[in-house]
């Protein structure tokens, strides 16, 4: 895959305090040091006895003493004549299903219609078109932000993972984080006739054995508490693949972040400061609230501790997914950027393209999967893949459409405002789905419609959260630039 270049020792590891519950930085934790020190010890002699490692190895392995490391740097370049190109692709929240688990009848047609959007039946579509993408454009790195499978199938899981060797043979390095779906959850099933069947679920150990070639079997260290790890891309930059799920006990929706990983993260982020590394954190949960309404199933418990870590070594970029809304934020609190890229299976189907240059400058923005093309090259005459961006707006819009009429009716209003407010409940959140609810915000604002539903209930959720998403629609959240050199 990657050509391995000149082999940088790393410093030595810096000894963490003791940790009770989650890692917090204090006057006593490891800082940055000032430029006096780091002049004073440059010529230092590490105490290394020169091995190198592949990978640490997570739970089920062997864990190095990370004290007793070098960690190979990179060549940039693959080799072959061709520049690299320097972006990297983001997608998140895939979902994917294996076709082995349906029969595509009335039970998995119920579960796609009743679910929060995603285009399942198309799922394989999708996924085909994108990859196509890829492979012709050939990024330095794909990055997927977990929720990779439906609902953590282990024969979904599997059949992905075969999938995904298509960018590794184009010369693209795959590096993978699960999301809340993929590990240890019950709802794991397939669909024949009118019947759900439980499927086999996904453990963390096989996860990452399925996986192995996709970030695992590659990393310069992984967390011994955790599916979290370290991966060193071709121009040098370090990927923090934080694990933020919860599925010890049981499957959770929400994130966290366990107290072993944070003393994992600030030793390499102490490694990384001492070698001049930048790194860019990615998880599958929120660490800012990027949704008000939702925090709790959103936002990694105690994020701030998780904020001020990552600020104290001038990790600058966060990405993840989970939202299924294409989002970002800045925190109000320390130097941090957080880009959240919507669904790759959700209208409108779209990925993020990062182009970072460091800590103080990057670039993003998103772009759509054109399936119709794909359908076209492939002669598909399903006559919603041939008009597909269509088809996956108003997909979405129903299943909105169908979760606001419920909720409303039998609530004494009449026919035609119950039609009207779910109606207008679905065309906000697909604007908002999208990340463009800016561009209809004034109209929205205006309507009989959303009067409708400030009349109906102020407490309502679903009201609650057409108000917050007007509220902040103040940009197009598709785009997003840092420039402070």
């Amino acid at each position: 895959m990657r050509r391995r270049g000149i082999i940088v020792l790393l410093a030595a590891a810096v000894a963490m305090g003791g940790c009770s519950g989650y890692y917090r930085p204090s006057s006593e934790s490891v800082r940055p040091p000032e430029a006096s020190e780091t002049a004073e010890t440059a010529g230092a002699e590490p105490g290394y006895d020169g091995e190198t490692i592949a990978a640490a190895q997570g739970p089920g392995g062997g864990v190095p003493d990370s004290g007793d490391m070098t960690v190979e740097s990179l060549e940039i370049g693959d080799g072959g004549g061709r520049a690299m190109n320097p972006e990297i692709m983001i997608a998140s929240d895939i979902h994917y299903l294996a076709k082995e688990l349906t029969d595509f009848g009335d039970a998995f047609e119920n579960m796609s219609e009743n679910g929060d959007g995603k285009v399942v039946p198309y799922v394989w579509e999708i996924l085909d078109a994108f990859l196509d993408v890829v492979t012709e454009r050939k990024p330095q790195a794909l990055i997927l932000s977990g929720d990779l499978s439906l609902q953590g199938e282990q024969l979904s899981h599997e059949a992905l993972a075969q999938k995904l060797a298509r960018a590794e043979r184009a010369g693209v390095e795959v590096v993978v984080i699960p999301g809340n779906h993929d590990l240890n959850n019950p709802a794991a099933a397939g669909y024949q006739g009118e019947t759900v069947i439980p499927a086999d679920q996904t453990s963390p150990e096989e996860f990452a054995e399925i996986y192995a070639d996709y970030g695992y079997s590659e990393a310069v260290s992984r967390d011994p508490a955790s599916l979290s790890y370290l991966y060193e891309l071709s121009d040098g930059t370090w990927l923090l693949m934080l694990d933020s799920c919860q599925y010890e006990n049981g499957n959770q929706v929400g994130g966290m972040i366990r107290s072993e990983t944070y003393e994992w993260m600030g030793e390499w982020l102490a490694r990384a400061w001492e070698t001049g590394r930048n790194v860019i954190a990615v998880a599958h949960h929120n660490l800012l609230d990027e949704s008000r309404i939702y925090e709790d199933d959103c936002t990694i418990e105690h994020s701030e501790e998780l904020e001020r870590l990552l600020d104290d070594w001038d990790v600058t970029l966060f990405l993840s997914g989970h939202l299924h809304v294409q989002h970002y934020r800045s925190s109000r609190s320390c130097d941090i950027n957080e880009i959240v890229t919507g669904s790759l299976a959700m209208a409108p189907c779209q990925y993020g393209v990062l182009k970072y240059f460091g800590p103080e400058k990057y670039d993003y923005h998103t772009e759509k999967v054109d399936v119709k093309a794909w359908a076209e090259r492939h002669d598909n005459p399903d006559a919603n893949l041939q008009n597909f961006d269509e088809y996956a707006e108003e997909y979405l819009r129903t299943v909105f459409y169908n979760q606001a009429y419920t909720s409303l009716q039998d609530k004494g209003k009449e026919e035609a405002d119950v039609d009207g407010m779910a109606d207008f409940y679905a065309f906000l959140n697909a604007y908002s789905v999208a990340g463009r609810a800016v561009e209809i915000r004034q109209e929205a604002l205006d309507s009989w419609e959303y009067m409708l539903w400030q009349e109906y209930s102020r407490t309502d959720i679903k009201s609650m959260y057409l108000d917050e998403i007007l509220e902040d629609a103040v940009c197009d959240y598709n785009t997003f630039q840092r420039d402070e050199e």
